[in-house]
């Protein structure tokens, strides 16, 4: 391509007008062959970038960032097809090859908090640990998944704080989340006096988790004996519901067992300390 540019510029400049058309002529087969590429790779560009949504969708990746990906495998596939086509030319690409190369090692030190946001990001949204509306815990932050981004996931906490997480920070971190399953146990402990009716303590707390639509019959709420306390016989009572209804059974469960336990006559002890006096005989 070089000596092609050299010999159409000195054609040029004697006006040798049949030279010049005689070398154009001579590098149509050329170009027809770098159209063609550019024509088959622009086709082929449009199925990547289908194939790629149909993916996406596959693997329940967020529909905000399907444009976003989209968009860069249509661009890789077309820039392929371009540096195919200028080196059927007889153009050198790989000193352009270089030029890209040198670029983006440049661009990724000087951004490198970035890029590991955006592959973060990345492995956020095609892996999907969580989904928006999820109720998720990452350390000492907890809330409601409101938004996924390429860069930050956004939570609600149940306060109404909203919070910004960097992607990188999400997974590097131990993360659970208490929806993704579609049961969630609620374990709870309730202390009754040692002079109470331990079964009639237990049958009062099956009746109250009974009385709860919310509370699943399957599996079905498990109530024991757990702790021989100090000052009380401490009761187990574990129930299961919808993640959705967590807090609305778990107070609902606090409110009525004491209802309950007042109702049937079944003390809750205060904290107890006995002293024992020992009176010294001497004399």
């Amino acid at each position: 391509m070089k000596f092609y540019a050299l010999d159409l510029a000195q054609l040029i400049k004697e006006r040798d007008f049949q030279g010049i058309t005689a070398l154009l002529i001579s590098k149509i087969p050329l170009l027809i062959g770098a159209v063609v590429i550019l024509l088959v790779g622009i086709g082929v560009s449009k199925l990547a970038g289908k194939l790629t949504i149909r993916a996406l969708v596959r693997k329940n990746v967020d529909p905000s960032v399907h444009r976003f990906i989209k968009t860069i495998i249509v661009f890789i596939v077309n820039t392929v097809f371009v540096l195919t086509a200028l080196s059927t030319l007889g153009l050198n690409v790989n000193s352009f090859l270089a030029a890209i190369a040198a670029g983006g090692v440049a661009a990724g030190l000087g951004l490198q908090s970035s890029v590991s946001q955006f592959a973060s990001g990345l492995q956020i949204l095609v892996n999907h640990p969580f989904r928006s509306g999820d109720y998720i815990d990452i350390g000492s932050v907890s809330g409601i998944v409101k938004e996924i981004t390429l860069m930050y996931t956004a939570l609600v906490t149940l306060d109404n704080k909203r919070v910004i997480i960097p992607n990188s920070t999400i997974t590097s971190s131990n993360l659970i989340n208490y929806t993704a399953e579609k049961l969630r146990r609620i374990d709870l402990v309730y202390s009754v006096s040692y002079d109470a009716d331990i079964g009639k303590a237990k049958q009062s707390l099956l009746e109250v988790a009974r009385g709860n639509e919310h509370i699943k019959e399957t599996p079905a709420p498990i109530i024991a004996v757990c702790e021989h306390a100090a000052s009380s016989i401490n009761i187990a009572c574990q129930v299961w519901c919808d993640p959705s209804d967590y807090w609305e059974v778990f107070y609902y469960m606090q409110e009525s067992v004491k209802r309950k336990f007042d109702e049937d006559g079944i003390s809750i002890p205060y904290s107890q300390l006995d002293v024992h006096l020992v009176s010294n005989a001497e004399g």
